[in-house]
């Protein structure tokens, strides 16, 4: 059984900031070499900066592991390869997204997943065997690993296994011993003493006669000869260990000997680590990546400079088909990964039920001041605090007057000119809807202005229009609720809270946001008219594949093979799903309905000779599960689909065609979506969802 330490999911969430902090650190100057960056830039301490307003980009080195999360999240039974390589193919646009898609036989993600794609077994898609040895050991083995050291803390074996396992689908050889030893680094900072030591003791995860193993015996022996002189060392690295020296485009080795480096001369300061690693140049954004996660696990919150985590504001933005999920905050990352950690070591959650809890020191969890003219001066998390006794946001309020506001709020939706850059392909839908429940739980200290009345708010983007709850005087511990009514066309783009002065003069207050959280089935209509075109489909809609776009204020999709697109929460359940659907060239178009990704969800097809099917997708096979022959034989029909539990009810133009009762693993919750049968063209008029 796996042993979790003390403030486990606060290490955990140390080390995931710790690592995206070093993504967006190296990520500008990825592929630059030592001398260029020298040259050009001097001695990096701190971020580029990014364009006012926007948002850090999409980036592999934590997209990909977030779906891998997802999977482990997912399965059931023993982990093998096949786990996550059902992942890659469940939750990755195909040939889109998440990744570097640079060609078969180039890009050994690429190269992997259309092996997967076509049917080769997990147990040969990434091997040498298959694809040569010089594809097979590039840096893509360690680069996604350290997830596994928090996975797994304190048990460096078992992470390496898992590691390596879960690379095992895209690499080979020396790739596979990075992995191992990313892995172990990661689960022995749980324990970490020095940095010297951290590198040495993960050699335990490592065979003694590869060439990994050897590069970092070289190191730790340079390193004792030459303790003081980082930039020797990297001249050591560079003439010994050189890309020069091993085949493809990002080789593994000349990348690992940079985290070695960094590590031992860091001498267990995360600045220093993330600082060298950074200026060694190379896969920059990867190695530096690896060193934030390790580093910031074993030094901890306290350890990391703010200048590092204030601009990251705790967001992070991903590349999935699950686009509710492509904009997270970076605690939520953190509560993912450490449920996987507390399921496998089979104890109780201490996952804090609320969507925004605010429960690690200096964690904002994405919430910003809001207004032109904003009376909120300061946002900051109480549990930095000790001699605080309510944990939570708190919104510090100054000069507040009887016709004024004060809000704050987090975003629900993202769009895509938001970003710095999108060439990972990010798409997004909303993660909250009309129809849905809000709740928050405020709290006034006792010394605060009594006048202060709360409400809960979203703006939709789509009308720019913002939809509050009534306002509740705040007195202590306020709790707060706003059932959100119907709306039609509306994209929520933001919720937040909203405070009004009602006495008189200005004022000067505290606020504290303890939480906030939303449950419930959406309601909603969209007809098209208020969506643009956006990242190869459409605003709130992502796709697998095909080509998805508007045309008369209607959604089209068509192409070769079949396509999907989606929209609403993975998280949505009992529903009833709406669909107006026209046949233009070819059959099999449909609906979909608790979609939990390309190869798991129910389907309502309007196959040939007039048939009506219900399918289910179970590991990309379709099942059959009922037919019948319409009497209706028009082009044109409005599919519903309704799921309660699992009991799925079909119907056409209004009449029940098709029932069934699911008893084999059935799918309980999922996102909503079209599909074109392939070969074809469909057109949808509108979709409806509604509570069932």
């Amino acid at each position: 059984m796996n042993i979790l330490p003390e403030r486990y999911r606060q290490r955990v969430y140390a080390g995931w900031i710790g690592k995206c902090i070093g993504v967006r650190f190296g990520a500008p100057i990825e592929n630059w070499t030592y001398k260029e960056i020298r040259e050009n830039l001097g001695c990096l301490d701190g971020y580029l900066p990014l364009q006012p307003g926007k948002l850090f980009k999409p980036d592999d080195d934590t997209a990909f592991p977030m779906v891998l999360i997802r999977a482990l999240r997912d399965w059931k039974g023993e982990i093998s390869a096949e786990t996550f390589a059902e992942g890659m193919l469940n939750y990755l646009a195909d040939q889109r997204g998440t990744l570097w898609w640079g060609g078969y036989g180039i890009s050994t993600e690429h190269t992997a997943y259309l092996n997967l794609a076509n049917g080769i077994s997990p147990s040969i898609s990434g091997s040498a065997a298959l694809n040569g040895s010089a594809l097979a050991e590039q840096i893509g083995g360690q680069i996604f690993s350290d997830i596994w050291g928090l996975v797994y803390p304190n048990n460096p074996l078992e992470a390496a296994r898992i590691s390596e396992m879960a690379s095992s689908i895209s690499h080979d050889g020396e790739a596979l011993q990075g992995a191992r030893y990313i892995a172990a680094l990661a689960s022995l900072a749980f324990t970490f003493t020095t940095a010297e030591q951290l590198v040495r003791d993960a050699l335990i995860a490592l065979d003694p006669d590869s060439i990994y193993a050897q590069m970092v015996h070289a190191m730790l022996a340079f390193h004792a000869e030459h303790p003081h002189d980082w930039e020797a060392a990297y001249h050591y690295v560079f003439e010994n260990f050189g890309y020069d020296r091993y085949a493809g485009v990002v080789p593994v080795i000349p990348n690992a000997a940079v985290i070695v480096l960094a590590l031992l001369y860091g001498e267990g300061d995360y600045s220093r680590t993330i600082c060298i690693g950074n200026m060694c140049g190379w896969d920059t954004d990867c190695n530096v990546g690896n060193l934030g996660a390790i580093m910031a696990v074993a030094v901890g919150l306290e350890g990391i400079d703010e200048k590092w985590r204030s601009p990251m504001q705790d967001e992070l933005v991903l590349a999935s088909i699950i686009g509710a999920d492509n904009y997270l905050d970076i605690a939520e990352c953190a509560d993912r990964i450490a449920d996987c950690a507390e399921r496998l070591a089979d104890i109780r959650s201490t996952r804090k039920p609320q969507r925004y809890h605010f429960s690690y020191p200096g964690s904002t969890q994405g919430w910003k001041i809001s207004g032109e003219e904003p009376k909120i001066v300061q946002l900051w998390n109480t549990n930095t605090d000790p001699a605080q006794q309510t944990p939570g946001l708190c919104a510090v309020i100054k000069k507040l007057g009887k016709k004024s506001s004060a809000s704050w709020y987090v975003k629900t939706s993202v769009h895509t000119k938001e970003l710095t850059a999108n060439y990972y392909g990010a798409s997004f839908s909303p993660k909250l809807y009309p129809g849905q429940r809000v709740h928050a739980t405020l709290h006034l200290p006792e010394d605060q202005c009594p006048n202060l009345l709360a409400s809960i708010y979203i703006r939709d983007r789509n009308t720019g229009l913002t939809h509050q709850s009534q306002g509740v005087r705040l007195s202590g511990t306020t709790k707060l609720e706003y059932a959100i009514e119907r709306i039609e066309n509306a994209h929520i783009s933001e919720v937040g809270i909203v405070v009004h002065h009602t006495g008189e003069g200005l004022v000067n207050a505290k606020v504290i946001l303890q939480n906030l959280w939303w449950e419930g089935e959406a309601d909603y209509c969209l007809d098209f008219s208020k969506e643009r075109a956006e990242a190869g489909a459409i605003t709130q809609w992502t796709f697998h594949r095909g080509f998805w776009r508007l045309e008369d204020a209607s959604y089209v999709g068509s192409g070769p093979q079949d396509a999907e697109t989606y929209t609403g929460s993975p998280d949505w359940a009992d529903y009833s799903y709406s669909a107006r659907i026209r046949s233009d060239i070819g059959s099999g178009h449909g609906i979909l309905a608790r979609v939990q990704g390309y190869r798991r969800r129910y389907a309502l097809v309007l196959s040939a000779s007039n048939r009506i099917v219900l399918l289910k997708k179970n590991k990309g096979q379709s099942i059959e599960l009922g037919s019948a022959t319409l009497l209706n034989a028009d082009d044109e029909h409005l599919l519903t689909l309704q799921v309660k539990a699992n009991h799925l009810t079909a119907l056409v133009d209004g009449k029940v065609v098709l029932e069934y009762t699911d008893e084999q693993d059935p799918y309980l919750s999922g996102q909503v979506g079209l599909l074109q049968g392939g070969g074809g063209r469909m057109t949808c008029l509108f979709v409806d969802v509604r509570p069932n």
